[in-house]
């Protein structure tokens, strides 16, 4: 895949995120896993999906709830951890068939409207918080457990996607210092091309806002719905034509 179409993807991701608060590990990380495997992509993702978090925080971090942070945040930092030591132990097969699956289930969520219907409370929620940390830690997609797990916080819009980014650093910072050890040499070798993905992720989130505020709602999730739906049904035929301890 050349650099001009992984910059284009980039860009769209960012610009999701800025809008929904999650996307650029969903988006990014199977189109850059056609390349370099999805081990690799899933850790060189990680580079550019914390740095458009970070700008992305900046512009919303007055609306940060801070006890839903420390509460929902605490989990999912440790449950970060945890995904990015099996993210090293697993084989790509395994990887990309569990990438799969979720996208799978995000999208066809998306489609049927499941994803603004479900309510996660209390324990659960904080539960649902670790697992998302988990994911995100594993495969690099976190994004669509930890919003429903949110709703059930009744947050205001602004505050559930500031909040939402706030936790999302934190997993961030908690898997890359994994992903650095493990994968450091790797990532070295696709060093431009990370720069120019990161560059793509924080155009797209500084415009994102604007550009895509004028896309009906209704018709902007179900066309993302359907690409990430499309995207993991990919990721699992791949997964089945890959070795095991790949």
């Amino acid at each position: 895949m050349t650099i001009a179409l992984l910059v284009a993807v980039a860009l769209v991701a960012g610009g999701v995120a800025s809008v929904v608060g999650f996307g650029i590990g969903s988006l990014l990380t199977p189109a850059l896993a056609l390349e370099t495997g999805m081990k690799v992509a899933v850790a060189a993702i990680s580079v550019p999906h914390a740095i458009g978090t970070a700008v992305r925080l900046w512009t919303l971090r007055a609306h940060v709830n801070r006890e839903v942070l420390l509460r929902f945040g605490i989990a999912s930092a440790i449950g970060g951890l945890i995904g990015a030591f099996l993210h090293a132990w697993a084989g790509g097969a395994v990887l990309t068939g569990v990438f799969g699956v979720l996208l799978i289930s995000a999208g066809l969520a998306e489609l049927i409207g499941w994803a603004r219907r479900v309510r996660l409370k209390g324990a659960l929620a904080i539960a649902a918080g670790g697992t998302s940390g988990l994911l995100g830690g594993m495969v690099g997609n976190q994004g669509g457990v930890r919003s429903a797990a949110l709703l059930g916080f009744d947050l205001p819009r602004d505050s559930f996607v500031a909040t939402a980014t706030a936790i999302a650093l934190i997993v961030d910072a908690a898997r890359m210092p994994v992903y650095l050890w493990t994968e450091g040499a790797e990532l070295l070798k696709i060093w431009p091309t990370i720069a120019w993905i990161t560059g793509g992720v924080v155009v797209g989130t500084i415009l994102g806002r604007h550009s895509l505020s004028h896309i009906p709602e209704a018709i902007f999730r179900r066309v993302i719905g359907s690409v990430v739906m499309l995207l993991g049904l990919y990721m699992l035929y791949r997964a089945g034509a890959m070795p095991l301890d790949r």
